[in-house]
């Protein structure tokens, strides 16, 4: 095919000859390329015919001229993001670069120093000082140990222990002060996080960070030194004395207390020394760390509630970046003893891995969204008219309101009712600040006339062996498993609610409205519509719209250490930024710091059903060892409830039930979920080892052959379970729907699943037409009946829909019909080549 020329400004007819189009002429195409970037071949003739400057030009020209501008402009996506890639790569070569010439001068220097004892030590047993802590950073520090500087609460003391902890810091920072091995899963790269390290056999945890972000160096220290904007478990830091330095940097004296992630461990707080400073180089640091009694400096009373926990040296090294931006080192090291909490939960406070996810990383996490949305201040807002830093906000008033939940500390007006050791706690809270927003002025079926108390029930329990991405994931696509309608018309009826949308369909119909990710897609925020749950005030029959406002973080099975949330808030239909929320939900973390071995997305047994033993029966996946791999995790539920003092008693008594029905709702999902337990769960999917989905595999490849004449996979595959094995592992997107009036997917591939972001389990609840959008239904709905008379049909290129509601693009799609032995229908298959998300 003839192509048009770079500038958009060449047409080509039919006998390959070249026609210059009018700047006029490509005026007017931009304007229609901004407006259908796609065109259809009705909507390119409806174009002729409403722009006359273009009736000179044959259809199939301005369909050429289509093709090219998208070509144009992804080649311009691409070469912009390969600079961003090489920009990257640059920087951190550099670094490297840096790196390896620290550590062969150290080398050296050890070699040498080793050379020097051996000559002149008489006895080679005598201990020499060890300086491969050191760095090349902290070389102008040493002369600090031979004044033998006060350590107390004078000026002089603050600055000497602010001038070691710099010293102690950089050593971690850029030295071998702690031995530090690759975080487990993480692998360095131009599209990763950064370079992530974990401790190994250090005193306390500690993990480490490297990345690359594009702000300037004032400006990542001012976010990071904001912990309570990032690190969501941080309650308040306050700032109790501020002292500047002759050297121009300034000494803070900090009160920070953390909220704990479960109802059954305590809080922890910090008495910190925070010292910023300027280094010769230029970079900007920022190190802290805990003031403790030996050091004979200020001290601060022990809090009731509270572990006092240690944080050893840790900090930021903010580098300035050639052509803009800054290289950041992050350490972070602590003593959060974990002997204050039940040996169950120990791994949460020494392991490492969950130390650099939830403190680490994700002040990392924060700096390259907050770049991000710098660097794209034009498409900044989304759908629902909402900008990032908004969104955030809400995030983290969602986060916040369920820690508050699970701690429920005294000095916030909570107090408990009933029996403290009951397996639900049940907590109350009448301060005017926690019940600002709420619904004080009118009754329907559901609330009372006034709220003037909060009620939170909560409690915690130990699941086993189920992954809490896999697990959470069901509980947020499948809420009719454990949520009572009566219990969200219930929560909801304590918000203000104004005018709502009517009903659209079911009763108990849940639609997910996406509203934005975060970067690398961690956390997600989007709004729940619960169709026909709840009553408008001026009539108590017609059924209206409930809205819940959620958070879904740690979805990603494959990530290491990390919790992951499913927390939600009922809010009225303004979505006002400032709507009182009342944040109800689920937070599991993993315990165990065994990585998981099978597949991510094993919901169905997948990873031990495509090994079949001889007996026919799946194998257990064992780690290393031998031993069953078990992975152990802790869930902690927390509801809260707006209502009359009056009905505290019966609330209480009904939200205990609630939550109690929830536990055991869990309890069966997470079952289900068990490899041990997937293949004999009747009511879920047959699992992929048995010969039906075998059999089902030989149908989808027998019948593209038939129809296609070529082979769907690549290799020969012999036998059944070979056939399956290679479906399965195919690279590109293959689904399979049912042939009913209202098609549902009843099968994916890996790359199917990842595609629609979905499970095994939760695949059958997905209809083929809520994946594609107005443009893609309509072509659908004109190809089904080539589909059913042809035996099949290509589709054009186009975006589709996951069940998270991320937009994916794909290059082409195929769909056939799948044939049975009898060669009757059984179901329409399709395949989605070279998909991406947008």
């Amino acid at each position: 095919m003839a192509m048009s020329c770079k500038d958009g400004k060449m047409g080509c007819l039919d006998n390959g000859k070249y026609v210059r189009y009018t700047p006029e002429q490509v005026e007017a195409l931009e304007r229609l390329y901004h407006d259908c970037p796609k065109p259809s071949s009705i909507r390119r003739q409806q174009l002729i015919r409403e722009c006359p400057i273009l009736s000179n030009i044959e259809p199939k020209q301005i369909k050429v001229w289509f093709q090219n501008r998208r070509c144009r402009e992804k080649q311009r996506k691409e070469a912009s993001r390969l600079q961003a890639v090489n920009r990257k790569l640059t920087a951190m070569n550099k670094l490297l670069m840096e790196e390896n010439d620290r550590l062969q001068k150290q080398v050296s220097q050890l070699v040498h120093e080793n050379s020097y004892f051996r000559q002149h030590t008489p006895n080679p047993t005598l201990p020499a000082k060890d300086t491969s802590c050191e760095s090349v950073v902290t070389s102008g520090q040493h002369q600090l140990a031979s004044h033998n500087p006060p350590r107390d609460a004078s000026p002089a003391g603050l600055l000497s222990i602010a001038e070691e902890t710099l010293a102690e810091f950089l050593s971690k920072a850029t030295g071998t002060a702690v031995e530090w091995v690759q975080m487990p899963g993480m692998k360095p790269g131009p599209d990763s996080i950064g370079i992530i390290s974990i401790s190994h056999g250090c005193a306390g945890v500690a993990a480490r960070a490297c990345g690359l972000v594009g702000l300037e160096p004032t400006r990542v220290a001012e976010i990071v030194k904001d912990r309570p904007s990032w690190f969501r478990e941080c309650r308040a830091v306050d700032v109790m004395n501020v002292l500047p330095t002759a050297n121009g940097g300034t000494i803070e004296l900090l009160y920070m207390q953390l909220y704990a992630p479960t109802t059954l461990a305590p809080p922890r707080d910090f008495w910190l020394l925070r010292y910023t400073s300027i280094l010769e180089d230029g970079s900007l640091v920022v190190c802290e760390r805990s003031l403790k009694s030996i050091q004979n400096g200020p001290s601060m009373p022990l809090v009731q509630h509270f572990v006092r926990a240690e944080m050893l040296p840790s900090g930021y090294l903010i580098r300035p970046c050639d052509g803009g931006g800054s290289i950041i080192h992050i350490v972070d090291h602590m003593d959060l003893e974990a002997c204050s909490v039940p040996e169950v939960l120990r791994p949460l406070y020494e392991s490492p891995k969950v130390l650099a996810q939830k403190t680490t990383m994700a002040a990392l996490r924060q700096l390259k969204q907050i770049a991000q949305e710098v660097s794209q201040t034009n498409s900044n807002v989304n759908g629902w008219g909402r900008r990032p830093a908004a969104l955030r906000a809400l995030s983290q008033r969602l986060s916040r309101g369920f820690n508050e939940s699970v701690n429920s500390f005294t000095d916030e007006g909570w107090s408990v009712i009933g029996d403290s050791m009951d397996d639900v706690t049940i907590t109350v809270n009448s301060s005017p600040d926690k019940l600002m927003g709420l619904n004080l002025t009118f009754s329907n079926g559901f609330a009372p006339p006034v709220s003037n108390v909060v009620l939170c029930a909560k409690a915690s329990m130990l699941l086993q062996n189920v992954p809490p991405g896999i697990l959470l994931r069901f509980l947020r696509e499948h809420r009719s498993e454990w949520a009572d309608n009566n219990i969200d018309a219930y929560l909801a009826a304590a918000v203000k609610v104004g005018p709502c949308s009517a009903r659209v369909g079911g009763f108990g119909g849940q639609v997910i409205l996406p509203l934005a990710h975060t970067i690398e897609h961690e956390e997600s925020m989007e709004v729940i519509k619960l169709e026909g749950l709840g009553h408008s005030p001026e009539d108590a029959i017609i059924p209206r719209d409930i809205f819940l406002l959620q958070l879904c973080s740690g979805m990603d099975e494959n990530a290491v250490g990390t919790c992951a949330e499913l927390i939600f808030a009922p809010i009225d239909a303004s979505f006002a930024d400032d709507a009182p929320l009342l944040p109800s939900g689920f937070r599991i973390i993993p315990l165990d710091s065994t990585k998981e071995v099978s597949s991510p997305n094993r919901t169905l047994d997948l990873a031990s059903a495509l090994e079949i033993g001889s007996a026919g029966t799946t194998k257990a996946s064992t780690d290393q060892s031998g031993n069953s791999a078990c992975a152990r995790s802790v869930m902690t539920i927390a509801f809260e409830f707006g209502i009359e003092s009056h009905m505290q008693e019966h609330v209480a008594s009904m939200a205990r039930q609630y939550v109690r029905g929830i536990i055991s709702s869990v309890q069966r999902v997470a079952l289900a979920l068990s490899p041990s337990h997937i293949s004999s769960q009747v009511g879920l999917r047959t699992p992929l080892g048995t010969p039906e989905a075998q059999t089902l595999a030989r149908w989808i490849c027998q019948s593209y052959r038939c129809y296609m004449g070529v082979e769907l996979l690549k290799s020969n595959s012999e036998g059944n379970e070979s056939v399956l094995k290679n479906l399965w592992h195919h690279t590109d997107a293959i689904v399979c729907c049912s042939m009913k009036a209202m098609p549902v997917f009843t099968f994916a591939n890996q790359a199917g699943l990842d595609m629609l972001e979905t499970t095994l389990v939760s695949l059958q609840d997905i209809s083929l037409e809520k994946i594609f959008d107005d443009s893609g239904r309509k072509t659908l709905c004109s190809e089904f009946p080539q589909i059913m008379q042809q035996g099949f049909a290509s589709l054009q290129g186009g975006i589709c829909l996951s069940s998270m509601g991320r937009p994916v693009s794909y290059e082409r799609a195929v769909a056939w019909k799948v044939l049975n032995e009898e060669e009757n229908a059984h179901c329409i298959s399709f395949v989605f080549i070279n998909w991406s998300f947008v």
